[in-house]
């Protein structure tokens, strides 16, 4: 009882406050709700009724996103080991994360989290902790109808709870539709946040000019360039300054020209010496007409169409046309002008491997066999010359993709393999990991008992099955194929019954691209 009278103590103490607060202030609020409290789904007890509560709540908003909330709880409850009506009380203190702006939003829906202390008859007080979410829905001013849920984690046994309430909240103080302080019939911009100074519009900016009055809303500015900075100090608006982090001249829009020759610096590839326009501000040494920044040939007079020098160079690599074996695409004189990607002194048009230095043609050779990698067919894995630069299959491997022919068997008539198959086709993997340079062609074949239509049909459907049974075990599917031919290709007689067993088969052949 006593810890009852403290929490009605409490309560009245946060009703006085706040009903003082809310003839100051608009962010306060008061709600009242009822309860429905359920102590046995949460704690996976049968029997146990849901029950009711009353409500009443104390809401202090922070920010336009942020509130705080204190409600104090009675009730009864039906609990683990008393499902009789057991009397409770809960004093809470709570945030509330709210999506919306309370005053311009009809619907405010809202998370909240935090700590409460519950007095229950015979237990007496405990620690919970709720989480949950609500919404307020907005029915007319400042009233709305407030609904709300929370699962409850308590340090007792079999106290976790599920409380559900729906009652009214009511909001005090003047309307401020945006949120900003300002009341409305004193804000211009009554629906955007803004600041006292702008007289409640926003200043994005925050340089004392309404953003709907700056022409550089983004950008502190000044009222004589109506919002816009002049960050340089050159009288020229930043808006319209090419150069706004350096003082210059109206007459060159706001940039500098520090060797006076008309050209701004920032066009001026000379900016330091006076030059011509027709040069881009730079001096031309040998007066061939060609600013000695482009010119080629600065010391020696040459024409506009060489680049400034007296020799045709149509790529600009320094190596005249008459001697540049490749006079359309610019490369060093090592490779008679020629591009050589790489940097191997092999030009490209010459180089097998021309995005690869190399010494062996301009290719390297990277497992070191002998063959240069642009004929390498498996560059990864020495190998011999005779297979491609890929290593030789060993004699057994062989035998066992030959034996495959005969081991991998199906079911009658289907293209479902047995499980006895499954092994040979797994060392069949095996292999193929360990030859990553070679490809395998699976072909499927049938004795000729049945409908030639169907013979082929079978033929091309077990040779998929072996070809999607190794995909399955990591083989990329670019390496494999694989091909029906039904009974067109018999390996013995189809007169016996031995002859056609060797002709139901599968085969398996590894090769070399």
């Amino acid at each position: 009882m006593n810890m009852k009278k403290t929490l009605l103590a409490v309560l009245c103490c946060l009703l006085l406050w706040g009903a003082v607060q809310a003839q100051v202030s608009d962010k306060n609020a008061f709600s009242a709700k009822v309860l429905f409290l359920d102590y046995g789904n949460p704690n996976s007890v049968d029997g146990l009724d849901v029950t009711n509560g009353l409500e009443l709540a104390y809401i202090r908003n922070l920010n336009r996103w942020l509130n705080v909330a204190v409600p104090l709880k009675v009730g009864v409850i039906n609990v683990a080991d008393d499902i009789n009506n057991r009397t409770f009380a809960g004093l809470d203190a709570l945030l509330q994360l709210q999506y919306a702006k309370a005053d311009s939003s009809r619907l405010v829906p809202y998370l909240l989290g935090g700590a409460g202390m519950v007095y229950e008859e015979v237990l007496g007080t405990t620690p919970q902790f709720p989480v949950g979410a609500g919404l307020n829905i907005r029915v007319g001013g400042r009233s709305y109808i407030n609904l709300q849920g929370e699962y409850r984690i308590s340090q007792e046994e079999n106290r976790n709870n599920i409380q559900l309430g729906a009652g009214y909240l009511h909001r005090f103080g003047k309307l401020d539709a945006d949120g900003d302080g300002i009341v409305d019939s004193m804000d211009k911009c009554p629906n955007q946040a803004g600041g006292q100074a702008t007289e409640g519009c926003p200043d994005a900016d925050l340089d004392g000019i309404a953003d709907h009055e700056d022409q550089c809303p983004l950008q502190a500015g000044k009222k004589r360039f109506n919002g816009c900075p002049d960050t340089d100090g050159d009288e020229v608006a930043d808006s319209m300054d090419d150069c706004p982090t350096l003082a210059g001249l109206k007459s060159l829009n706001g940039c500098p020209d520090a060797d006076g020759d008309g050209i701004a610096d920032k066009d001026d590839e000379c900016p330091d010496v006076k030059g011509a326009a027709s040069a881009r501000g730079c001096p031309d040494a040998d007066g061939d007409g060609v600013a000695d920044s482009q010119d080629k040939c600065p010391d020696e007079p040459g024409s506009p169409e060489f680049g400034g020098c007296p020799f045709a160079d149509s790529d600009g690599d320094g190596v005249a046309d008459e001697q540049d074996d490749c006079p359309d695409e610019a490369g060093p004189a090592s490779t008679q002008g020629c591009p050589d990607a790489d940097g191997d002194g092999v030009a490209d048009k010459n180089d097998k491997c021309p995005e690869l230095a190399g010494s062996f043609e301009g290719c390297p050779d990277t497992d070191g066999d002998g063959l240069h990698d642009g004929v390498d067919a498996c560059p990864q894995q020495a190998g011999v010359a005779e297979n491609k630069g890929c290593p030789e299959l060993k004699k057994e491997e062989r035998e066992l993709l030959n034996l495959a022919m005969r081991a991998v068997q199906f079911e009658t008539g289907k293209a479902t393999l047995k499980p006895e198959s499954n092994q040979v086709l797994d060392q069949i993997v095996q292999i193929m990991e360990r030859y990553p340079g070679y490809k395998l062609r699976i072909s499927g074949h049938t004795d000729n008992v049945g409908e030639e239509q169907s013979n082929q049909l079978l033929s091309e459907e077990r040779a998929k099955a072996c070809y999607q049974y190794l995909i399955a075990k990591g083989v990329e599917p670019g390496r494999v194929s694989h091909q029906g031919f039904g009974e067109s290709r018999p390996i013995a007689t189809n007169q016996s019954s031995a002859g056609r067993s060797l002709n139901r088969r599968v085969e398996f052949d590894l090769y070399i691209e």
